[in-house]
This record gives structure tokens, sequence and C-alpha cells, in this order.
């Protein structure tokens, strides 16, 4: 993904006025445009940031979405019918994402070149922990959980209960819940670095934050197994 560093300006197709390419409708004739190729912070006509106004993303989510209603075109040509189905689902993308604090993070990020996912993370596509990306703070924490995961699984299977083990594996939990709240926390921090900076600043600020997107992924898996391991 690439930032769309300043809008195009294109032709409306029905009234032939030149006008953002970002918009959904154009602002002289008021019809509907195709699906823009704009980031999704110009859907909304918001400056790319970290830290957003939701309740303006919100607003303004609604009130796109009431124009996009497909009754609104049920007398309107084919073509403008296909975009308004096509504008809704950009529209729904573009508001889950940007709603969403940790989605909006890596959303930014990717925008400016960064490589976040789980292929680069401490995690492979199937969910599986890379012992070589456990972070070495937690490395012989990790150890110690995976042996005691497996034993509790072994004795859930013989219908056994440990409580010694499963108050292990509580404790367990409730330190990966805290290491995940001051990751949050820390990238909260990266937010506003981020956005009040520019050129070195930022890059340092990204280079912070993928790492805390990748330590903050590894600790919701450790999370995950230790939850469904203590409910099962």
């Amino acid at each position: 993904m690439k930032v769309v560093e300043s809008a195009v300006p294109v032709a409306c197709w029905s009234c032939s006025v030149a006008h953002n390419e970002s918009t959904l409708f154009c602002p002289h004739c008021s019809k509907i445009q195709p699906p823009p190729d704009g980031d999704y912070y110009s859907v909304f006509g918001l400056t790319p940031k970290l830290e957003i106004d939701l309740a303006v993303l919100e607003h303004e989510f609604y009130r796109l979405s009431r124009k996009l209603h497909p009754d609104r075109f049920a007398r309107a040509q084919e073509r403008e019918k296909e975009w308004s189905l096509a504008d809704t689902a950009l529209l729904n993308d573009a508001y889950r994402t940007l709603k969403d604090p940790l989605r909006r993070t890596e959303y930014l990020l990717k925008l400016h070149g960064a490589c976040i996912g789980e292929e680069f993370a401490g995690a492979d596509g199937n969910g599986r922990r890379d012992p070589s990306r456990v972070p070495a703070d937690l490395l012989e924490e990790v150890f110690d959980l995976n042996m005691q995961i497996e034993e509790m699984r072994a004795a859930r299977k013989t219908g056994a209960i440990d409580r010694e083990l499963e108050s292990n594996l509580t404790e367990a939990k409730e330190k990966f819940q805290s290491l995940l709240d001051a990751v949050d926390a820390d990238l909260r921090t990266q937010w506003r670095a981020w956005d009040a900076g520019n050129g070195a600043a930022r890059g340092t600020a990204q280079k912070a934050m993928v790492a805390l997107l990748d330590r903050r992924r590894y600790l919701s898996n450790l999370l995950r197994d230790v939850t469904e391991t203590l409910g099962a």
C-alpha cells in the first residue's frame, strides 16, 4: 500500500466538474461517484493520524451510509446502483478499520511501508508460535508455560484436576494480560509521537510501534492459549 500524498482532481461523470478523487459524491451535482482510489482516511475526509476523533468518524459513517442506501438508487442507472454497493462495501471496510485502534495503527503503518502481519510476527500463518521470535524477556516463562499447558491438557484427558497447575496458569494469564495492557499504553505514547512528528521522529515512532505490535500479537496468542486451556 502507498500513501496518497494529494488528491488528484477528476471530472464527474455526470456534470464534468472536477472534484477530489476521494469523494464518494460529486460536491457540485451530488451524483454518486465510482469507488475512489484514495486511502480509508480520505473516504471520511480525515487527516491520516493515529489519534482520531471517533465521534466525527461515526457521524460521517452514518451520514454517508444513508446517502448510499440502495433505496436511494432504485430508479438510478445500473452503474449507479453498482457503485452504491461498491461504495458501501468500501465505506464499511474503512469504518471497521479506522474505528479499531489496533487495526487503524496497522493500516496507517502499512500505508507508510511497514511490514506488519503474522508472517513478520511471533507466529506463523497457522497461529503457531515461532520459538526464534519469542521476546527475550519472556523466553524462560514461555518455555515453562508450554510445559504447563501440555501437562494441563494431558490431565484433563484423564479427568484429573491439578489445582496447583491451574493456579499457576491463572497467575500466568493475569501477568500476560498486564503485559498486554502495558503494550497498549506504550502504543498510545507512540501514536502521539508519530502524529506530532515528521521525518526522523516518525521513523523512530514507526519502528517502535512495529516492535510493539509484534510483541502484542505474541502476548495475545499466549493469553489465548492459557485462557482456552483453563476453560477446557
